[in-house]
């Protein structure tokens, strides 16, 4: 059996649509058949301990040169870009499902993270970035004293 190609429009004329859905058409069409065009987001976990805010984004096959990390104004902000390799030699693709292309994700900061003790590591495909958290905002013990009267 030989494999078809997706062409969800392929038996509809653009006589068939009304002008606005002639737009959305193409769009999706595109979307659906070039690889570089598509938009993707990588999976974010994001939890916290004693000390620190933690960020952990899937970023496969996605160089560390090609991420960019900024914090401004109590928003963390998440950019890069993993690029589609086409010129594979001796290879021909059946099916692209991945995504490929710049990615932003922005997440907004507690007041309790130091802006300015920021840290990023990148593993295995995994990026860590780990915020800690102001003096003010850690848990602290306080002991009580018991005087007898």
């Amino acid at each position: 059996m030989p494999i078809m190609k997706y062409a969800p429009f392929a038996n509809s004329s653009f006589e068939d649509f009304p002008a606005g859905l002639r737009l959305f058409q193409d769009s999706v069409a595109r979307l659906l058949s070039e690889p570089n065009s598509r938009p993707w987001t990588p999976s974010v976990d994001v939890f916290e301990n004693e000390n620190d805010l933690v960020l952990k984004a899937d970023l496969p096959e996605v160089e560390p040169k090609e991420v960019s990390i900024e914090v401004e104004n109590g928003t963390l902000t998440l950019k890069g870009s993993r690029n589609f390799e086409n010129a594979l030699s001796g290879r021909g693709y059946h099916r692209i499902e991945r995504s490929y292309g710049s990615f932003v994700r922005a997440f907004s900061l507690p007041e309790t993270v130091d802006p300015e003790k920021v840290k990023a590591d990148y593993k295995n495909g995994v990026l860590t970035i780990t915020l800690t958290k102001k003096e003010v905002a850690k848990p602290r013990t306080i002991p009580v004293e018991i005087t007898n009267n």
